[in-house]
């Protein structure tokens, strides 16, 4: 069989399954099993794949998932997340457009923390929405920093979804995250500018409201009992992956034990936000090592049947320069993104990008980075992309798609400038983990 018939094989069945409903986890084991038993020679080549399978899930570099999952269950669940919320509102006063800084800044430190895109959006969208409607905020400026604090949150550590792409594509969980603090900053930066920008524009789209007055001593009380330690808490985390003084594993079990301390501290943890947090974070990482287990066997019947090295001489022979195959790779991503959930999409994706990126010369943690960055563009990418959708189901009724779509492309222009950066300046990604 040639390469290519061997990749519609694989590809094509995955797809029909899909596209009849299957989940995605065990779409890819059925697959796996059909390809093991056209090119692995029947049973013992089952039973091989599965064994491989299943060493892939021993690897320690799994460990950060349900650590930093239950990490983020329970800074939802006891209200710590909430209590973040709601300080950074009060500090900010009358300052024009404040729910939307409130939004990006505590948005994004609750999606760092769940690692799903779709929770967090559905989650802000049905929180912060409607009140900002109710303070008088135009669609645009309570809408689209909620589509924007995905991208933000995928590269800022710690992020489970960044852990579950390294350990796809095999390269350094540690050096991945750290590679996002740089390229995040700016793009909180980007952010930030852009809401500023906006309300400069167009002062009536984000109207002041009357507050409390605060004296400077309850601010700053404030802001050190209920922004500090859970901020803290991250900013410690990524410095002690840094310095080297923890490895991603140690700094997630780090993470958690310290919510659980915070929790303890502020009388806010419950056994029923204990059950609730262990529940959710179980959900999800039986979800993620399913997918490992399927993309890891899924990577080998690629190499074996010859559809990897096959794909990687076609790409390569035509003669293109590198930047150009990236930007494809990249238009790639984006319009399955359109459609797919992003798990999936690392799922098809990984084990014939990253190979090719390699021999493109490309620094596959940079690339990673790139990648990531991608998958959360694509979600908030019109017409289709999936987020668009799900802020559609929690908005208020008026809201049109057009008034989400309008809202999500300058969100969307920021992370496309930070791309470009990147490819620029390799080093704003290399230059903390040392690569």
């Amino acid at each position: 069989m040639e390469w290519f018939e061997a990749l519609a094989l694989l590809l094509g069945s995955i797809v029909v399954l899909m596209a009849i409903g299957m989940p995605v986890a065990l779409a890819f084991l059925a697959a796996n099993i059909m390809g093991a038993w056209v090119f692995m020679g029947g049973a013992v080549g089952i039973t091989q794949l599965l064994n491989n399978g299943f060493g892939s899930l021993t690897t320690f570099a799994l460990v950060p998932i349900p650590l930093f999952l239950l990490m983020g269950e329970i800074f939802f669940h006891t209200g710590l997340g909430a209590r973040m919320f709601n300080a950074i509102d009060r500090l900010l006063g009358r300052l024009p457009g404040r729910l939307s800084y409130v939004t990006v800044l505590g948005g994004t430190g609750f999606s760092t923390l769940s690692g799903s895109s779709m929770g967090s959006t559905a989650l802000l969208g049905s929180l912060m929405v409607p009140e900002m409607t109710k303070r008088g905020y135009k669609k645009h400026m309570s809408i689209g920093p909620i589509l924007g604090t995905g991208g933000l949150a995928i590269i800022i550590p710690p992020s489970a979804l960044a852990v579950l792409l390294a350990t796809l594509a095999q390269i350094d969980v540690g050096a991945l995250l750290i590679a996002g603090v740089v390229p995040g900053l700016i793009l909180a930066g980007f952010y930030i500018g852009t809401i500023w920008l906006q309300t400069r524009i167009d002062p009536d789209a984000a109207p002041a409201y009357d507050v409390d007055p605060m004296t400077l001593a309850a601010r700053l009380g404030l802001f050190l009992r209920d922004v500090v330690p859970m901020v803290g808490l991250m900013i410690v985390i990524v410095i002690m992956m840094i310095g080297g003084i923890v490895t991603p594993s140690e700094a997630a079990a780090f993470g958690a034990l310290g919510v659980l301390i915070l929790a303890l501290v502020f009388r806010c943890l419950t056994w029923e936000a204990i059950k609730r947090s262990v529940t959710g974070a179980l959900k999800v990482t039986l979800m993620a090592y399913l997918i490992v287990f399927g993309s890891a066997t899924f990577s080998q019947l690629l190499a074996f049947s010859g559809a990897s090295r096959g794909l990687i001489s076609w790409a390569t022979g035509f003669e293109l320069d590198p930047v150009m195959m990236l930007l494809v790779m990249f238009a790639v991503l984006l319009v399955l993104g359109m459609f797919m959930e992003q798990i999936s999409i690392m799922l098809l994706t990984v084990p014939i990008f990253f190979p090719l990126a390699v021999q493109l010369g490309f620094d596959p943690v940079w690339f990673g980075l790139i990648m990531l960055l991608a998958l959360e563009i694509s979600f908030t990418t019109p017409p289709f992309g999936l987020l668009l959708f799900v802020m559609k189901g929690v908005a208020p009724k008026e809201t049109t798609m057009r008034d989400i779509y309008l809202s999500a492309i300058p969100f969307i222009l920021c992370s496309l400038c930070v791309v470009a950066l990147l490819i620029l300046f390799p080093s704003l990604a290399l230059w903390l983990p040392g690569r």
